[in-house]
């Protein structure tokens, strides 16, 4: 470690050893479990955030490129998070595509659910509201891992946040029969974020899917619907 890196010298002094066997029960660190091998200083999301607050200015890319190699959890998640800052304050286009190139450039280091939930929608949505969104097609059909092809549908949260669904319902599509859960629970968390814009849509969505579907992903979908309508779409 270079003694330079600002970000790891704040992130090593705020490590707890006392949270880091519930972290790593938490995000499935055990032989073979998707975060099998990753470690953890027992960082809490709050606090990794105030880490970030206080220097994201002073990081440069050199820098953060050092975090996302680093072995511990939180100090990729305090690079991301860095990212973010640094997108939402840039001015120039061409600054904020330089850290969304970054970032697609250091995906192997995005390798756990909150990693690209925390990340991947705040810089790749943001970047593709106005754009087209092949890249998360690309992600959904072709991503080299699971956290690649989460990336792929929880990017579209920014574009249901500003009113464009249909990007999410076609990824859906995509990933509608995948084998793992996390991509189960991401579709669904997001197919119900869409039905908070427009719930018949999504109800029309559903209705000749929801017999074939994985059953986490429609319950995630449908939680809130009322009771009856989620009764009858999980009889279906």
């Amino acid at each position: 470690m270079l003694m330079s890196n600002l970000l790891i010298e704040k992130m090593l002094s705020h490590a707890d050893e006392s949270q880091v066997e519930g972290l790593m029960r938490f995000f499935k660190t055990g032989p073979g479990q998707y975060g099998e091998g990753d470690k953890f200083l027992g960082i809490k999301v709050p606090v990794t955030r105030e880490v970030v607050k206080a220097c994201w200015k002073e990081c440069g890319f050199e820098m953060l490129s050092e975090c996302l190699a680093s072995e511990y959890h939180e100090v990729r998640l305090a690079a991301l998070l860095t990212l973010v800052q640094q997108y939402k304050h840039a001015k120039p286009e061409s600054l904020k595509k330089q850290i969304v190139d970054y970032y697609l450039a250091h995906l192997d280091a995005v390798n756990n659910w909150d990693l690209v939930d925390l990340s991947c929608y705040e810089l790749l949505g943001r970047w593709l509201l106005d754009k087209d969104a092949g890249l998360l097609y690309e992600l959904a059909r072709k991503g080299k891992t699971v956290w690649e092809q989460r990336i792929g549908i929880v990017s579209t949260m920014w574009f249901i946040r500003n009113g464009r669904l249909e990007d999410t319902y076609a990824i859906a599509d995509i990933l509608l029969y995948h084998e793992h859960d996390l991509i189960h629970k991401a579709v669904g968390w997001l197919l119900r974020e869409a039905g908070k814009r427009d719930e018949k849509r999504l109800k029309d969505w559903l209705t000749p899917r929801c017999g074939s579907m994985p059953r986490t992903m429609l319950r995630y979908a449908i939680e809130k619907l009322p009771e009856e309508e989620r009764k009858a779409f999980l009889k279906a």
